[in-house]
This record gives structure tokens, C-alpha cells and sequence, in this order.
């Protein structure tokens, strides 16, 4: 799967942000016509997504769009026109607020008919985001709802609504949060979306970070999602998206770990050696499996030859 260190999310109903978008160094944009879209205005950023993702030229960006929730009026519809207009040149359909796997199986159902009808050889994804308690309860089920999956997303501020959690930023976006609790308020729950996603063989994408003239609260936020095995992270404006990159992507002491791990490891089995240690440490088959994991990433990255 292509990496997904950052996503750009563009309201649907603002033309204009769509081309800058497809010249961004970003993985995935995502064109969106959920929450920041008014009601007044669904019906023409349905028209506008469709034409954008037809005719601009997205270059080696993941394109994406997310429809309005299933229990709303727009949503199906939003499926429907803009996958029948466009569905060869999407990569997967972002559901909001996905609380049962059914939402999933509705989604995907929609996009096999689709396809069908369409005569389509491309498979679309579907790409969830879990943002409330239902969700999060039922997480497990969701994610293997379906082979069309690619991502679980983290959708926090939806979420913190769903448990009544205090408000801590204008935002909601995982700011201030050091001020209400002793750790990371949201450690259960990013884990337990990365559970999930990891073993049904799934991305896991952090939500957004809301102060976006907070460039260390950011790399803090991205670090933290990073270290927990999330494997990229929103950005709903352009100047997040070099930080998010650097942070998903391998450092040159990361590739030079893997690489000294990974050279341990040939050796030893050369030898008919069970046991490796590099630099003075034991390193097993799973730590193997991290360093082949990473420099694959560094390679697909063009960090590496």
C-alpha cells in the first residue's frame, strides 16, 4: 500500500484550494464533503469534487473524498454520483462517524454495484473513521468488515464529544491537553484503534492537530502517534504537511539501525546462527520483522536504494 503519512483534507466547495492541493508534497487528499462543507453548499461541492478529481492532474497523490455521514440525506448520494462520475480515478471513499461494521458493508456493497454497472476494473477502498464511543466499542468488528479497507482513522473531536469529554482548545483538535491530564488522555484509544487496524492488516491514521500556527505542538502530537504505530496523520492546513512527512518517515539513524539489524541478521543465518546481537544487544525475529518493516517504508520512500 502507497504510504499515508499525510493527508490533506480540502473542503469540497472551495475550487480554488483543490488545484494547490494536487501540487502539495503530500501522500493523500482527501476532498471533502462532510464537515466542512455548509448545508447550502453540498450539492455544488458534490459537482465541484467530481469535476476536480476528473480533470486535475494528481501526479503520484492517493485521492480521496469523504462523503456526509450514512444518517444524513447526503451521504448515499454523495457515494453514488461522485463514484459513478469519477470512480476510476479514486483511490477510496473516507466514511465518517462508521459506529457498526454495517455502515461498512453499505459502503461497500454501493461501490460493488458501481462498479459493476460501470464496468470497472479498479477496486475502490474504503478508508473509516472511528470517532465515537459505538465506534470504538465495535472497532474490532469494523475492521474486518471488509477486504476494501485500507485505513482506520482516529476521529477525535467527534469522539470526545460521544463521552462528554471536557473541552480543552478552540478547536478540539489535541491542543492543550497536558492541562487536563497527567499523561495522554488519549492513549487507550488511539492503541486500541492501532490494535485493531494492525491486525487486520489495516493503516492506522491519526486525527488532525487544530492549532495550525503551533508547529512544535504538532511534531509533539505526531510523535506521539508515530511512537504508539500509527502510520501518518491528517493536516487541515498545507504548512502541517512537511512536518507530518518528516515525522512518518525514517530517519537516517532509524535506516542505519535497520540496516545494521538487518545485515546481523543475514550473517547469523549465513552461519546457521539462531541468536543475533548487534552492539551488544539480543535482537529476535520480531525486531527482524521492525527493521525489514522500516527499510521497506525508506525504500518505497526513494530514502534508500
Amino acid at each position: 500500500m502507497k504510504p499515508r503519512r499525510s493527508t490533506l483534507s480540502v473542503p469540497g466547495h472551495i475550487k480554488k484550494m483543490h488545484l494547490k492541493a494536487s501540487q502539495r508534497q503530500v501522500d493523500v487528499v482527501m476532498l471533502d464533503l462532510e464537515d466542512s462543507v455548509p448545508v447550502d453548499a453540498k450539492e455544488p461541492a458534490r459537482k465541484m469534487v467530481i469535476d476536480s478529481i476528473r480533470s486535475l492532474v494528481w501526479q503520484d497523490i492517493t485521492v480521496t473524498f469523504r462523503i456526509n455521514g450514512l444518517d444524513t440525506p447526503f451521504g448515499y448520494k454523495d457515494l453514488l454520483e461522485v463514484v459513478e462520475a469519477a470512480g476510476p480515478k479514486i483511490d477510496a471513499v473516507v466514511v465518517p462517524k462508521v459506529n457498526h461494521p454495517g455502515d461498512i458493508h453499505f459502503v461497500c456493497r454501493m461501490l460493488d454495484g458501481i462498479e459493476m454497472e460501470k464496468g470497472s476494473s479498479k477496486r475502490i477502498g474504503i478508508e473509516a473513521i472511528v470517532e465515537s464511543a459505538q465506534g470504538l466499542e465495535k472497532v474490532s468488528e469494523i475492521a474486518r468488515a471488509s477486504d476494501r479497507l485500507k485505513t482506520l482513522v482516529f476521529g477525535i473531536v467527534d469522539y470526545s464529544a460521544s463521552i462528554n469529554a471536557r473541552l480543552v482548545s478552540i478547536s478540539g483538535h489535541g491542543e492543550n491537553e497536558e492541562a487536563v491530564y497527567p499523561g495522554h488522555r488519549w492513549n487507550f484509544e488511539m492503541s486500541r484503534i492501532v490494535m485493531a487496524a494492525k491486525a487486520h492488516g489495516l493503516l492506522a491514521i491519526d486525527a488532525p492537530y487544530g492549532n495550525f500556527k503551533d508547529p512544535e505542538g504538532l511534531r509533539r502530537s505526531a510523535a506521539l502517534a508515530c511512537a504508539l504505530g500509527y502510520d501518518g496523520k491528517w493536516a487541515i492546513h498545507p504548512d502541517q504537511i512537511d512536518i507530518i512527512n518528516q515525522v512518518f518517515s525514517p530517519s537516517r539513524e532509524d535506516i542505519a539501525r535497520a540496516r545494521k539489524v538487518l545485515a546481523a541478521h543475514k550473517d547469523a543465518e549465513e552461519k546457521g546462527q539462531g541468536a543475533v546481537a548487534v552492539e551488544g544487544r539480543m535482537v529476535d525475529r520480531a525486531t527482524v520483522r521492525l527493521a525489514s518493516q522500516l527499510y521497506a517504508q525508506a525504500k518505497h520512500l526513494k530514502m534508500v536504494d
